[in-house]
């Protein structure tokens, strides 16, 4: 079986049932049917036109279906309507699927998990492994997003700064199990690029490639996180870099800034630095101006303050801190960073020890504990 095209067929089989009227509940367990049939049969007896063969076979299972529910006349008027079996249409529907998936009504964690399921194709067994919850919990998860966007028509415009939330929030999620979610967004964001045209599409693409094309540096053999100032650039994606500034560039062209173009902007300004004593943070400082215009997030102000400590110093990366609410994430680790730059070890050693309290996961505690270890070693030794 060839696994990447029965997912890249699943979301424009779905939204075709759909479109006929299925309600997407419905439509999806039938096309989730139509798969089982596939694996089954595919390998001994190929279809000619396998987009038309999904098509067909889930339809007669949702069929099948609604025969058997309550409400059997309202429903058999769908049965005289059964397309006869031929080629699918070749129309791309997927950017419905997204804006579907992407609803308002959903909670955050919804909106991902169903996407993944219905515009990813990845099972429910693999998308709780990546969430790293029994798969019981992800399919009602799954289920109640089903439910809730059930009978939502396609004929209203979608939301794309919501669908590129939840592209984010996939990307963000970074990668567990047997399912890496990075790579996966990465390549539902060129899915979505293909579909609609759009400057702030492409920016969270080339935003998506910009960071993944560090991964393979941000972390020690054993695990242990390492600063972007520490990392091994020679293990940096150039290739990965390069197509993140073409897009980036082409995006900046259009003149029309949104915040994913300015994040990868920043992100564009720390690839290319051969060192990082060589980053110019000058022009990092006023990216981030452009970046809190945009969106007056308090977290952009935050990694504006590291910007401005290297541009002008710690002391005017602290008076920049000092402005802003101690209760934001991250605060005190940034505190304890600037203080260490601007020479007050003792401060600098006890806000790290605080910090690792307060981080949101196992790799970045351990990475605070460190720094405060090393801090605390370099007053007891008299430096």
């Amino acid at each position: 079986m060839d696994e990447a095209l029965i997912r890249s067929l699943t979301p424009g089989v779905l939204t075709v049932l759909v479109r006929r009227g299925a309600d997407f509940a419905a439509a999806e367990d039938a096309v989730q049917d139509a798969l089982v049939e596939a694996v089954r049969g595919w390998p001994d007896d190929p279809p000619r036109d396998p987009k038309g063969w999904l098509v067909t076979v889930a339809w007669r299972r949702f069929l099948d279906a609604t025969r058997a529910d309550t409400a059997r006349r309202r429903r058999e008027d769908r049965v005289e309507e059964e397309p006869a079996p031929g080629p699918a249409p070749g129309v791309d529907d997927t950017l419905q699927l997204y804006f579907l998936c992407a609803h308002p009504s959903l909670t955050p964690s919804s909106a991902v998990a169903l996407t993944l399921r219905a515009v990813g194709g990845l099972t429910t067994r693999q998308i709780a492994r990546a969430y790293l919850v029994p798969e019981a919990t992800m399919a009602q998860r799954i289920s109640r997003a089903k439910r809730t966007v059930s009978g939502v028509r396609f004929d209203r415009p979608g939301d794309v700064a919501t669908v590129l939330r939840v592209l984010y929030l996939v990307f963000n999620e970074g990668y567990s199990g047997d399912v890496d979610l990075a790579a996966e967004a990465i390549r539902l964001t060129r899915q979505l690029a293909a579909s609609v045209d759009h400057p702030e599409v492409a920016g969270l693409l080339a935003l998506m490639l910009l960071h993944h094309a560090r991964r393979a540096a941000r972390t020690a053999p054993d695990g242990s996180l390492v600063p972007l100032a520490e990392q091994d650039r020679g293990r940096w994606d150039t290739a990965s870099i390069a197509e993140g500034v073409r897009i980036l560039q082409a995006a900046l062209a259009r003149d029309r800034l949104g915040e994913f173009q300015a994040q990868a902007a920043i992100a564009a300004l720390h690839a290319d630095a051969p060192t990082a004593g060589e980053t110019d943070w000058v022009q990092i400082v006023e990216w981030y101006d452009e970046l809190a215009r945009l969106t007056d997030n308090p977290v952009v102000r935050l990694n504006r303050a590291v910007a401005v400590s290297e541009a002008d110093g710690p002391r005017a990366g602290l008076a920049e801190l000092a402005t802003l609410d101690d209760t934001l994430p991250r605060h005190t680790a940034v505190a304890a960073y600037l203080h260490e730059r601007d020479g007050d070890l003792d401060t600098a050693a006890r806000l790290y020890a605080e910090a690792a309290h307060k981080a949101p996961d196992l790799a970045e505690r351990d990475h605070l504990v460190r720094q405060a270890a090393r801090l605390n070693s370099l007053r007891r030794n008299g430096r």
